[in-house]
């Protein structure tokens, strides 16, 4: 059985495949994220586990995807995610942290619907 480790919870793949097909969700490429290179998305879904600073975040990133983002690269993606509204910002001394708000989870459960029904067939096949 492939479990997936989502926002504190362990998952049955299967089961998420089964209830995003179920309902038919996200026909339409969720506004919160493009989809082409999953920056913003890779993103949201760290930030729900916790907040972090663009260096934490970057170095998470890396270690998922083979290479760390640039500061070019990422900070002007969580400049789009701050604009609208999925991210908050804080100031602590030297360091700014981002944090999800409600509708960036929001916005990320709908973007997690989407890549499911998109790629859940690659899912169910790859087992």
């Amino acid at each position: 059985m492939d479990v997936l480790y989502f926002i504190g919870q362990h998952i049955n793949v299967s089961d998420v495949l089964y209830y995003v097909m179920a309902n038919e969700c996200c026909p339409i490429v969720p506004s919160c994220c493009d989809m082409r290179g999953m920056l913003s998305f890779y993103i949201l879904w760290l930030l729900s586990k916790e907040s972090m600073n663009g260096q934490e975040l970057s170095e998470e990133l890396g270690k998922r995807r083979g290479t760390k983002p640039t500061p070019g690269t990422i900070y002007p993606a969580l400049k789009e995610l701050r604009l609208k509204g999925l991210v908050d910002m804080e100031r602590k001394g030297r360091t700014t942290v981002y944090t999800l708000t409600e509708p960036g989870r929001e916005g990320l459960n709908e973007a997690c619907n989407y890549f499911c029904s998109v790629f859940g067939e690659i899912f169910q096949e790859h087992r």
